[in-house]
């Protein structure tokens, strides 16, 4: 994990890096993508939509299509 991430983690932070690739902007889970994932463990689809801010639906889309790329890559 990264130093920032272990930093807000252990000190309770809200982090407030909007540049960096793991915020989000979820407060319950320190707007960071990483400490989510560590706090949560494996999420349903309306668990990742309700913090990326946007559909059930367009998280089924978004997964749907990266296993149809993952896949053509296997299969090559």
């Amino acid at each position: 994990m990264k130093l920032c991430v272990e930093k807000c983690f252990e000190e309770n932070k809200t982090c407030n890096e909007e540049k960096c690739k793991n915020w989000i902007n979820y407060n319950k889970d320190l707007n960071c993508l990483e400490i989510a994932i560590k706090k949560n463990g494996a999420m349903t689809l309306c668990q990742a939509a309700e913090r990326l801010g946007i559909s059930y639906v367009r998280v089924a889309q978004i997964e749907k299509k990266a296993i149809r790329k993952l896949q053509k890559k296997v299969f090559k």
